[in-house]
Parts: C-alpha cells; structure tokens; sequence
C-alpha cells in the first residue's frame, strides 16, 4: 500500500481507508482541495463522534511519541481514531516515523501543503508500508465537473449537465471559495429539482464573481480602463495571476469558436447563442462587440500569447501579477 495513491482508488480511499494504513499525507498546491478531502478522511474514520476525533499541535511534535499514543488511542465508546495534523512541515518527520511504526487502528491525517518531493516527512510516508501520500492539484474539466456534482450532493442538491458545465468553466482555484459558492447555490435550490444553469447564473452571476468576468469582456472590446479597474478588483477578492491568465484563454477560446462559426455564415448572434456553457445574458451584448473586433486568426494568436504569459508566470522572475495584468491590457491593444 506504501506511496502514492492512484488515482483511480481516489474516491473509495477518501470514504473508507484501509486499517491498515496509519497515516495519510495530503500535498501539493491546492490548500483548499487538501483541507477538504482531510476533513472527508477524518470523517470517513470517525464519524460524528468527538471522542474519536483529535487534532495534534506543536506539543505533539516537539514530544515525537505523542503522535503515535494518540493514535494508538481507543475511544471510550469504542472505533477507530482520527488524529489531524494542519500544516505539515518536515519538523513533524519524527513524529511521523513512531506515528506509522505505533499500535492500533487510529488514522493520522496530516495537511502538507507545499511539501516537495525531497521532504523527509514526505520521502518517509511514502516509503513506509502503512504510509499513503496522496497529491492535491486543482482540478480540471471533468474531474472538477465531477468534485462540483459530489459537493453539491454532499450539499443536498443536484445540478443539470448544462449547469455543471457553466459551474466548472467559472470555477477559480481556490477550493474554498468554490465550496463556499456552492453552498449558496444549494441553498436557494428549490427542494427535490435540479438546478438550471440558468438558477446558477441567477445566484453567482451577480456582483464580485463577475468581476474577472468582466475584465476580460471589457479587455476583448478594447476597454483598457475598464479592464484594469474590474482586473484590479478581481485580484483584490482573490484572483491570483495564473486563474486570471487561464480565465483569459478561456475566455479568447470561446471567443475563437464564435468566430469560426460567424466565418462559415452564422450571424453573431446566434454564434453565441451557441456556446456552450452559455453566455450569461448580460454579457452578451458585449461578446457580440467584441466579436466584430477579432477574426479567427488573431484570436488564435493571442491564445499562443497568453500560453506564453502563463509560462513567464512560472518561470521568470517577474512579479506574477505584473504579467497577468499586462496580458490582459495586451488584449485591449488587439482590439483597437
């Protein structure tokens, strides 16, 4: 069982950890994705039942046996314990070791976000044979389609295929936010229906979330100010550069597949009409603008160009959002 899980066992791991696994590192990028699926493990475990629940702080990892005697712990009323540690760093490598090497049937959960492939923390659980690390990378298109359904059903509610779409193609990546978003959405669900996409545009379609939204649109139609104070708003409520940039290509790539529709005779109109997730109806006066802006070639270079700017994001040392900022500037000089 020692190493990284496959993701193919992903999902029945989450709800039903083996017993003879001892600790589970969560790491990667995406402390949202981290948290989420540590509490679905801690729940998996324990349940409801706060006897069966503990959180181990620096006390536990200055005294590295006393990770391993929580775990080896058994709850009054009986099950298996869940011992969660936040923010693994590889001071708690010790702790980890007596931890995988202890009696009893208790999980440990420990929350490593960042951690490189040279940890010690991590080269340890991933070499012991009750160890399991499993990555934590925002997800994308199906996969985030599937997390949106699961949470949702989690939530009590389920979605349309056309409002998962519409869901997934405007999910940042910050987890968190995305949960939180959705458990707004739950709530104004109507009992026992599914909700539209329409419902979903209703509900996230007003305010702060359309803010990068709305960069972008104002950016295809060659509206720099407008751009940049809706960029700078977005990034101020927690867009960071490179959801933004991916935003952008998203957004000329819709874009690009209207103009290749109007090439072979559709009206603007009704390319847009097209798409599909559909185009929230108050930015659709704007697309058809900036459609008349841009023709299938230029559209295409500029998805070259914004490849090249998330590339610059990750590789020089340019401050990120500069980058991002002066790509999405870049588009308004395209368009005039």
């Amino acid at each position: 069982m020692a190493g990284k899980l496959d993701p193919r066992r992903l999902a029945a791991f989450l709800q039903s950890p083996p017993e003879d696994c001892r600790l589970v590192l969560l790491v990667g990028d995406d402390e949202g994705l981290i948290a989420e699926r540590a509490a679905t493990l801690v729940r998996a475990v324990a349940g409801d039942d706060p006897l069966c629940r503990a959180e181990a702080g620096k006390e536990e990892m200055r005294d590295a046996g006393a990770l391993a005697a929580t775990a080896a712990a058994m709850p009054l009323m009986g099950g298996r314990v869940a011992v969660r540690v936040r923010d693994a760093r590889d001071a708690w490598a010790e702790a980890a070791r007596q931890a995988l090497g202890g009696p009893g049937a208790g999980l440990v959960v420990m929350e490593g976000a960042g951690l490189t492939a040279r940890s010690k923390l991590r080269t340890i659980v991933a070499d012991h044979p009750r160890g399991m690390v499993i990555e934590c990378y925002a997800e994308r298109g199906r996969d985030l389609a599937n997390s949106i359904g699961r949470i949702l059903g989690e939530l009590g509610a389920a979605a349309e295929p056309e409002a998962l779409d519409w869901l997934t193609e405007r999910a940042g990546e910050d987890r968190l936010a995305l949960r939180r978003a959705l458990e707004v959405l739950a709530l104004h669900a109507e009992p026992g229906a599914r909700i539209t996409v329409e419902d979903a545009m209703a509900v996230l379609g007003e305010g702060s979330l359309l803010d990068l939204d709305e960069a972008l649109l104002a950016a295809t139609m060659g509206e720099a100010g407008a751009a940049d104070r809706a960029i700078a708003r977005a990034m101020a409520e927690g867009a960071n550069p490179i959801q933004v940039i991916r935003a952008a290509l998203r957004h000329v790539q819709r874009l690009h597949q209207a103009a290749l529709a109007v090439a072979n005779g559709a009206s603007p109109g009704d390319a847009i009409g097209a798409l599909r997730p559909p185009v929230f109806w108050k930015a659709k006066p704007g697309m058809e603008r900036a459609l008349r802006k841009w023709n299938p070639a230029r559209l295409e270079a500029l998805g070259a160009a914004l490849l090249r700017a998330e590339r610059h994001c990750k590789t020089t040392a340019l401050p990120a959002e500069t980058v991002a900022r002066q790509a999405v500037l870049g588009i308004t000089r395209g368009a005039r």
